[in-house]
């Protein structure tokens, strides 16, 4: 009886398998060839390339081809391979240990800097949800014409789409996850394609140029630093790798047989790598979209309002049939489907995160739909606050009030993302960790990973302070600067000296680990 009450407990204890309804429920037979083995693994890398083309991904990437024209492409291509290395060191991390990247933390640092943590990866997991609000709520707006503020409380319901898909099953909610990627895949091919883009320029712009690094020439307020720096950030999310820890464990794995987790890696990796490749095209095709369907520079208010209104209107129009096919409302009614497809794919995957780090962290469990609805409750708050505030402005204040809300809350994700990549690489550049020579990365990934993961939070306390002031708008005075400048350095000091704490704990876990295996 005392068991049947535990059971209906909102808030239970957690100290088991990660997302332990799931976990190990894909059954993947022996022998039975390449291809449908690859079938039986391919899935969890969907959810993980949501991520990487969420609506905060959208309005940088067509910027940034308004603003330099192709030449950003190759700092997509770049984010897009650092982020397959990471997400296949979070998938081994999982398969091997058994553990999720918050399950691996926790046991390797002090519970007070296990809370710090997930506080920190709960605002990360909160300001991509605002993203996911906006995205939404415009896309209701645009297809059906409901009020913005009615339209964000409606965004509350998708907690229904939630626990409707946790009673058809995990591989049902992957297929749905792939069938909504085709979707927004395939309206920005459709589009893109009837630009007829310069395919020559598309290519030289793969190819990395010291250009992208320059903080000039300035276009509409935006350098080419300042645009590589919104791709990457935009890009690499701190959330994706706790959450591929955990369903990289989905798949029915015998950890005592070594040849069976190395092809659990293997195919997860492929999976992995295949997915990102088609978020990858989704975000070259973003930015070939703001060079070639629109006239250069012709969009001034890149907003998702402001891309909806241009695709409407034949004078933002690159070429004549395009101006033709905006006048019957296709290509932005296209637009909004996708919009609305990428909100709802950023939905599963965002509760599924929050759930991972809360069991991870502090070993505490709550059902899915408690979890979406406190979530959801609260990333609404700045969201209606913000509709409220500019009720009596112009359209144009108010679309551009919501779009720098989206812009702004991509700072926690900046504030998060050092404190998941940096002990994912310790940890799988590990021999003790890994469990043995064969899993811990090879020589050319501990390179690769230090080289990426250094590079990364450098970039990240770099542009701090521009992230910060932001928050003070555009017409930024030299006191707000000022301001701007000390709030980051006070956050910057603070990454430093929690990313020493993490180093600290993980550090002296690993020697108590050696000196205890030692003695034995």
């Amino acid at each position: 009886m005392a068991e049947a009450k535990k059971k209906h407990r909102l808030i239970e204890y957690a100290n088991g398998q990660s997302l332990d309804e799931i976990n190990g429920t894909v059954e993947v037979p022996k022998n039975i060839g390449f291809w449908k083995t690859l079938f039986k693994y391919s899935g969890p890398g969907a959810l993980v390339a949501v991520g990487y083309m969420d609506p905060g991904n959208w309005a940088t990437s067509i910027t940034g081809g308004q603003n330099f024209q192709y030449m950003l492409m190759s700092i997509i291509l770049i984010s897009s391979l650092i982020a397959m290395l990471l997400q296949y060191m979070a998938a081994k991390l999982g398969i091997v240990t058994r553990m999720d990247l918050a399950q691996a933390i926790r046991a390797r640092t002090s519970k007070s800097l296990g809370i710090v943590l997930w506080l920190t990866t709960e605002l990360a997991i909160m300001a991509t949800d605002i993203a996911e609000v906006i995205g939404g709520a415009i896309a209701l707006y645009l297809l059906f014409g409901i009020p913005i503020l009615f339209a964000v409380l409606i965004t509350v319901l998708d907690v229904l789409v939630l626990l409707l898909l946790t009673s058809i099953g995990f591989r049902k909610i992957e297929a749905l996850v792939v069938a909504l990627i085709l979707v927004i895949f395939f309206v920005f091919a459709y589009e893109v394609a009837l630009s007829n883009p310069d395919w020559l320029g598309v290519f030289k712009g793969l190819v990395p140029s010291v250009e992208t690094v320059k903080e000039t020439p300035v276009v509409h307020g935006m350098s080419p630093l300042t645009g590589s720096l919104g791709i990457i950030g935009a890009t690499v999310m701190p959330h994706n790798l706790y959450l591929h820890s955990a369903i990289s464990q989905t798949r029915k794995v015998d950890n005592d047989d070594e040849e069976d987790v190395a092809r659990a890696v293997k195919f997860s990796a492929l999976d992995s790598n295949i997915q990102l490749t088609m978020a990858f095209l989704v975000n070259a095709l973003l930015l070939i979209m703001g060079v070639a369907v629109f006239k250069s520079g012709a969009v001034k208010d890149t907003s998702f309002f402001g891309l909806y209104e241009a695709l409407k209107d034949p004078v933002f129009m690159s070429n004549g049939l395009l101006a033709n096919l905006a006048k019957t409302g296709v290509l932005s009614t296209l637009f909004a489907v996708a919009l609305l497809a990428s909100g709802q794919n950023s939905t599963i995957t965002g509760t599924l995160t929050g759930q991972v780090v809360m069991e991870g962290f502090i070993r505490m469990r709550m059902p899915l739909w408690a979890r979406r609805l406190i979530t959801r409750l609260l990333s609404i708050v700045p969201v209606l606050l913000c509709v409220l505030m500019t009720a009596g402005q112009s359209d144009l204040a108010q679309h551009q009030a919501l779009n720098d809300l989206m812009e702004n809350s991509q700072v926690f994700l900046a504030f998060a993302l050092p404190f998941s990549m940096l002990p994912l690489l310790l940890f799988t550049n590990s021999k003790n960790e890994m469990e043995g020579e064969r899993f811990a990365n090879a020589l050319w990934i501990k390179i690769a990973g230090w080289a990426s993961v250094i590079t990364l939070i450098f970039l990240n306390l770099y542009n701090m302070p521009s992230a910060v002031a932001g928050f003070f708008g555009d017409d930024i005075t030299a006191a707000q600067t000022n301001t701007a400048n000390t709030i980051a350095l006070v956050v910057n000091v603070l990454v430093l000296a929690l990313l020493a704490w993490v180093i600290y704990d993980i550090y002296k876990s690993n020697k108590k680990f050696v000196e205890t295996h030692q003695k034995d």
